[in-house]
């Protein structure tokens, strides 16, 4: 664990982020299983101009429940910018916990607790499909090969040893988040998820992954397109370029 980290208090205020488009038969199911489940929990939607009024119905759920709370933006400008807009919104309320969770219902607010409770020993725990005990439902298997064959490449390329890189299900430490530079982050789509877990393990911190299952979206659309894998490929090469570089000229410094 980073040096200054300290150990989650289980009282901590928690914000959990969630970005739509077009996600308005899936909002208020998921919203109310988040609290059954963990009824002190905070949610922010972020809406990126839903044109089905996903935003509408948000303002009316934070209108009813003071633990809602909206963000709204004019354009769908990516999960990436997104996620940044939620964090820096969380971080300007002191909330000591910052979850990412879909939409769509792929992620399962019953595995928020346990997600929660590994921050005891963790900066970052990621809800992940690919470790023991994890699983994906109703994936079809081209996109399973997929996400697999991606999650293989990025650990290779990057060098870091997270089974599940890509995983949207996850919860930071404001104190994490306070020093990756969010300003600085250019990843748009699912390769955000890459570029935050290569910044968290390359500032030090500790990174844990915890089996969930991930259920394939019943209703809506799915937002993956061929301009996210590429931007995903071409991105994590780069990456893995520099940190070998980097790599290389911290030992040739050991070695003179």
């Amino acid at each position: 664990m980073a040096e200054g980290t300290q150990r989650r208090d289980e009282t901590d205020p928690v914000l959990v982020i969630i970005p739509t488009y077009n996600e308005r038969e899936n909002l208020t199911p998921l919203v109310q299983r988040l609290h059954a489940t963990l009824p002190q929990v905070d949610v922010l939607v972020v809406d990126d101009g839903s044109p089905d009024g996903t935003g509408e119905l948000a303002d009316e759920l934070a209108a009813a429940d003071d633990r809602v709370h909206v963000l709204h933006r004019t354009e769908k400008a990516g999960l990436g910018a997104a996620y940044i807009a939620g964090f820096h919104w969380g971080l300007d309320r002191d909330y000591r916990t910052l979850v990412e969770m879909d939409a769509d219902g792929s992620h399962a607010p019953e595995d928020l607790p346990r997600i929660l409770a590994a921050l005891g020993d963790a900066d970052l725990v990621i809800g992940s499909r690919y470790v023991p005990g994890g699983s994906v439902v109703n994936w079809p298997l081209r996109r399973e090969l997929l996400s697999r064959g991606a999650n293989i490449y990025s650990r290779l390329a990057l060098g870091v040893p997270v089974n599940d890189m890509t995983a949207g299900f996850r919860a930071y430490r404001r104190e994490v988040l306070g020093k990756l530079a969010l300003g600085e982050v250019a990843s748009h789509g699912y390769c955000f998820q890459i570029d935050l877990t290569l910044r968290t393990d390359r500032e030090g911190f500790t990174i844990v992954e915890v089996p969930i299952t991930f259920t394939d979206r019943e209703i809506g659309e799915s937002k993956m397109s061929s301009s996210i894998v590429r931007e995903a490929f071409v991105l994590v090469a780069a990456w893995g370029l520099r940190r070998r570089a980097e790599q290389l000229r911290a030992l040739l410094r050991r070695l003179r």
